[in-house]
């Protein structure tokens, strides 16, 4: 699976989130075992929201995601692929920070995302 497609469909989505870095938090016991819909979506929710806060601390991976939202699906395909392909640390990064999302899923036993941003997501953690 091709690293653009993978960050073609997740990333832009998760600019627009607007959510405090400071969300997320270490799973304790207590938060592994909580499957309640408002844990999931807490879950969800700083994941996305610290994505989105990364993209802003670094700009320029900001705007390449911000400029795929206008570009033709190859084009950005091709220019987000060429980003993280020449700044893997950064992928690496967004990989940790969206990570809880695929923990939560499994541990629940629950669809979280969209379809759509749901192979996203496992076609950009699948690296």
């Amino acid at each position: 699976m091709k690293l653009s497609t993978r960050v073609t469909g997740l990333l832009p989505a998760l600019a627009a989130v607007p959510v405090c870095l400071s969300l997320v938090t270490p799973a304790t016991a207590a938060a592994e075992t909580d499957c309640s819909p408002d844990s999931v979506a807490n879950t969800v929710s700083s994941a996305t929201g610290a994505a989105s806060n990364y993209l802003t601390a670094h700009p320029e991976a900001n705007q390449v995601v911000v400029a795929s939202y206008s570009q033709p699906r190859p084009v950005a395909s091709a220019n987000l692929r060429a980003y993280f392909t020449a700044h893997p640390q950064q992928y690496q990064d967004l990989r940790g920070i969206l990570a809880p999302i695929g923990d939560t899923q499994q541990r629940c036993n629950v669809t979280v995302l969209s379809p759509e941003l749901a192979t996203a997501y496992a076609e950009f953690m699948a690296g």
